[in-house]
């Protein structure tokens, strides 16, 4: 059963991280959950020398914002939705560090965080922290970048996030497993259409992929509860190639919402290939991604 009572959402008052909290906020309202906002302020000495980035960067991060917490008390505002009233937390330090401990400390079941930085310069702040966060946080964590539709709401009253669409990968191995329960609670709290997909890899044609496939759509249908279809639908997809570009592929076809991976645990091999599949289908994909682990 899946338990998302303490959501814990970094912020670095980007537009995407705008977004982020507006999923946080929904997952909130669903599962009864305690919110946490988060910005954590990391002046640049903690790990650069002065001339190491250029005028605009040093800007940023050597003239931080005077009061954070009233930047996060006015995003509170600007984007509140039914009565949401998250707890807001200031920290200083390196930036995924302080957001990991801080969601250890807390207990927390799920991060939600944006996947890009500020001004351009993702891949030096919010692209690398979020990385770091995927491969070391103990909890689920829920990456947003920028879709290419947007099915985030504001008119007023709404719900802000309608997931009506989500697609769960599994390689049936057992980090997939978990990642399930996310993927049939999540359906079922959205009233969304869910989709069980499996991508064959260098299986020639013929007989021998007819047979795979046959194996595969077996597989997919193994682990769905009897009344899951009570409550939502439910549909297997079998296709072929490489995983990733499946993946991102079926998920700009059907306009999902939502993708639901599971990863494999922290060994140093792990982590290696943490970035082979999940990473790209992060980067590449039309929507947010759900990323848990074993």
């Amino acid at each position: 059963m899946v338990k998302i009572e303490r959501i814990l959402c970094p912020t670095d008052f980007s537009d995407i991280s705008a977004k982020a909290y507006d999923y946080a906020t929904s997952l909130a309202r669903h599962y009864s959950a305690k919110l946490f906002l988060e910005h954590v302020v990391q002046p640049v000495t903690a790990a650069y020398p002065y001339y190491a980035f250029p005028d605009a960067v040093n800007e940023m991060y050597w003239n931080p914002s005077e009061h954070p917490g009233e930047q996060l008390r006015e995003m509170v505002k600007t984007h509140a939705w039914n009565g949401t009233h998250p707890e807001v937390v200031v920290q200083t330090g390196m930036v995924a560090d302080s957001i990991l401990s801080f969601a250890a400390k807390q207990t927390v079941d799920l991060i939600v965080m944006g996947t890009h930085g500020r001004r351009g310069i993702d891949r030096l702040t919010m692209g690398s922290v979020t990385e770091r966060v995927l491969r070391k946080a103990q909890c689920p964590v829920l990456a947003v970048r920028n879709p290419l539709h947007d099915f985030v709401t504001v008119e007023k009253g709404k719900d802000p996030v309608e997931l009506r669409k989500i697609i769960f990968c599994t390689d049936f191995s057992e980090h997939s497993t978990r990642a399930l329960t996310y993927a049939f609670s999540l359906a079922m709290e959205y009233n969304a259409d869910l989709t069980l997909l499996h991508v064959l890899e260098d299986i020639p044609g013929g007989a021998e992929l007819r047979d795979a496939t046959v194996k595969a759509v077996h597989e997919l249908e193994k682990p769905i509860p009897a009344e899951a279809r009570n409550w939502c639908s439910i549909k297997t997809s079998v296709r072929v190639g490489k995983p990733y570009q499946e993946i991102v592929q079926l998920a700009l076809e059907s306009q999902a919402d939502l993708v639901v991976m599971g990863v494999r645990g922290r060994s140093p091999l792990d982590l290696a290939l943490f970035g082979s599949t999940t990473q790209r289908v992060i980067q590449l994909g039309s929507c947010p991604v759900l990323v848990v682990h074993t």
